[in-house]
């Protein structure tokens, strides 16, 4: 993998109906920010909270964030789809730089790493992906793992028997997912479907010959309700898994 320095780090977030694990998700998002401008001082970063037609209080949440920092913006839509809301969020980093581009910043050098509302990100979560990214890769796929405060000990202990969280592993999640922009173009982004949008991005850039990283070393917890807002999502999965 030739080694490529990655110059902006945008972070999108779709939410849908998230007031209560919110601000969770953008203290974390905005911890390893944080950490990245400490340990890579020339590494710009932003944050983009899709809010898809919301009805709680999560617009009100996350224009809290974009009023106390800067590098936090706020964009609503109503598409009611988890794959449209990842595009949009993705879409908008990239029309700021021109679409391929613009500003100086070459999409090489553009890095989207993606997560979920539900979830934290842990403090050297961008640091890390953006190590990966300055190896060579243009995609990183990380682990997750279920809090384990809120999930029944008899479900986490049958999702753990399941998933061997370490290098190389086969899992695909959109809360967890990091890719270089030009990969990203090349691979036509997110697909605007309601749910698999971010395994069929992974088949397409997989195809495309990318260089491909899956690593534990930026594990990010996620909720483990069996109750999601995507139909067919992780807390699907969850409630399939929680069957006898």
């Amino acid at each position: 993998m030739a080694a490529t320095q990655i110059d902006k780090v945008a972070v999108v977030i779709p939410a849908h109906n998230e007031e209560q694990a919110l601000e969770r998700a953008l203290t974390s998002a905005g911890t390893a920010a944080d950490r990245l401008a400490v340990d890579s001082p020339g590494t710009e970063a932003e944050v983009v909270i899709v809010l898809d037609a919301c009805t709680d209080r999560s617009l009100e949440v996350a224009a809290g964030f974009a009023a106390r920092d800067l590098r936090f913006r706020v964009l609503p839509v109503g598409f009611h789809s988890v794959g449209k809301s990842r595009r949009a969020g993705c879409g908008v980093v990239l029309e700021s730089l021109g679409g391929s581009g613009a500003a100086g910043i070459p999409a090489r050098r553009l890095w989207l790493a993606n997560t979920d509302a539900d979830s934290q990100v842990p403090e050297d979560w961008l640091l890390r992906q953006l190590e990966l990214a300055a190896a060579g890769a243009d995609l990183v796929l990380g682990s997750v793992e279920p809090d384990a405060h809120g999930t029944h000990h008899e479900l986490l202990a049958r999702w753990h028997s399941r998933h061997a969280l370490a290098e190389d592993h086969p899992h695909v999640h959109g809360a967890n997912l990091g890719v270089r922009a030009s990969a990203y173009l090349a691979a036509g982004g997110f697909p605007g479907i309601d749910r698999d949008e971010d395994r069929i991005l992974v088949e397409r850039i997989r195809a495309g010959g990318a260089a491909i990283v899956s690593t534990d070393t930026t594990r990010v917890l996620t909720s483990g309700r069996t109750s999601g807002r995507a139909p067919g999502g992780f807390a699907a999965y969850l409630l399939a898994l929680a069957q006898p």
